[in-house]
């Protein structure tokens, strides 16, 4: 019996048997294929932005914060290292904040190692509008 336009639902092709060879699975996938595709992708784009950070980044510029002294309603002595290239500088941001934790004022402080040196140990004093709680170290980065 062949197919005719009685028999056959609108939109549906009709192929004569046997003449386009056997038809494809619909939704066959390779999840595994599909996995391994991930992973490497994943990987190559892992080991691109690792050298991209070594080549362009900054990591060798860090400020570590030590103790803060010297409070009073117009001030606070931050006292700091900071890690930097050897014989190289850096300009760090200093913050004091209020016990409520806005901030109350913040100056850069620049610091110079010594030749062959990677740590300097400074001591800044922070001018502040009103009575500070604590100072901080924000950020360092290569002066200039």
């Amino acid at each position: 019996m062949s197919e005719t336009h009685a028999t056959v639902t609108p939109g549906t092709p009709v192929f004569p048997p046997g003449r386009y060879g056997r038809r494809r699975e619909p939704g066959r996938r390779r999840p595994l294929l599909l996995a391994l595709t991930v992973t490497v992708l994943l990987a190559v784009l892992g080991l691109a932005a690792a050298k991209l950070y070594s080549q362009y980044g900054d990591p060798e510029y860090q400020g570590e914060m030590i103790s803060y002294t010297g409070i009073t309603d117009s001030r606070v002595v931050v006292d700091f290292r900071v890690t930097v290239p050897p014989g190289g500088s850096a300009t760090c941001l200093l913050r004091a904040r209020s016990h409520d934790g806005a901030e109350v004022g913040h100056v850069e402080a620049t610091v110079t190692a010594e030749s062959g040196q990677r740590h300097v140990r400074a001591r800044q004093e922070v001018p502040t509008s009103a009575r500070p709680f604590i100072g901080e170290v924000l950020r360092c980065r290569p002066t200039g």
